[in-house]
C-alpha cells in the first residue's frame, strides 16, 4: 500500500484529506503519525512558496512517499488580501482560530455586508520521485459579523456561502468537501494521484 504523506500538524486538514482519499487502497499520514513534530518555518510570501517548502523538507526525509503540502488561508478584498499567506498567525505567532476571527472581525467592524467578500485559497504541492505537481483551487464567500456552526475548522463559522445560506461551519462534511476551496484543489490534482497510486 502506497503512502501520503501530508505536510501537517492540522487534524482538521488532515481529516478532510483522508475523507477525500478513502475510496483509494493509501495510507495518509500526518507529521503527527510519522513523529515529525517541529514547525517547519514557512518563509514564503505566497501560497505556492510556503506549501513547496513544507513539500520539500519532508519529501528529503521521506524520498518513497508521496508527500502532499498543502497552503492555505483566507484573502479578505477590503483587506488587499489579507490575511492571506498569514491567515494561521493573523493574531500573532500564538493565535488561535478564535483570537484570528475575532482580530479579522475587529478589522471589518463597520464595513458594509457588500463590502466583505472574501474567498479560501488553497495551494497543494505534490512532491514524488523528483516530480513536483502543483494545483490550486478557491472558495467564494462572505465575511459575516459573528460566528455560525460549530463544525469545520479556523475560520469556517464566519465565511458564508450565499448559494447555501450557510457558513462552512454549517455544512456537512461532505458538502464542504465538494465545495471547499481544498476540494477544489484536491480535484485538480487527483487524475495526478491516481496516476501515481
Amino acid at each position: 500500500m502506497k503512502r501520503i504523506i501530508l505536510a501537517s500538524h492540522n487534524t482538521g486538514k488532515v481529516t478532510e484529506f483522508k475523507q477525500m482519499l478513502a475510496d483509494y487502497e493509501v495510507e495518509v499520514l500526518s507529521l503527527v503519525d510519522v513523529n515529525y513534530l517541529e514547525e517547519i518555518e514557512e518563509t514564503g510570501t505566497t501560497f505556492i512558496e510556503n506549501a513547496r517548502i513544507k513539500a520539500e523538507a519532508i519529501a528529503k526525509m521521506y524520498p518513497d512517499a508521496i508527500v502532499v503540502a498543502d497552503d492555505s488561508g483566507l484573502a479578505v478584498n477590503v483587506l488587499d488580501g489579507a490575511p492571506g499567506v498569514y491567515s494561521a498567525r493573523y493574531a500573532g505567532m500564538d493565535a488561535n482560530a478564535d483570537t484570528n476571527i475575532d482580530k479579522l472581525l475587529s478589522e471589518l467592524n463597520g464595513v458594509s455586508t457588500d463590502n466583505r467578500n472574501a474567498r479560501f485559497v488553497c495551494v497543494l504541492v505534490v512532491m514524488y520521485q523528483n516530480q513536483e505537481y502543483v494545483a490550486q483551487g478557491t472558495c467564494e464567500g462572505q465575511i459575516l459579523t459573528k460566528r455560525r456552526g460549530i463544525g469545520g475548522f479556523g475560520y469556517d463559522p464566519i465565511f458564508y456561502l450565499p448559494q447555501f445560506n450557510k457558513t462552512m461551519a454549517e455544512l456537512a462534511k461532505d458538502e464542504k468537501n465538494a465545495i471547499s476551496h481544498r476540494g477544489a484543489a484536491f480535484k485538480e490534482l487527483l487524475p495526478i494521484l491516481e496516476g501515481m497510486l
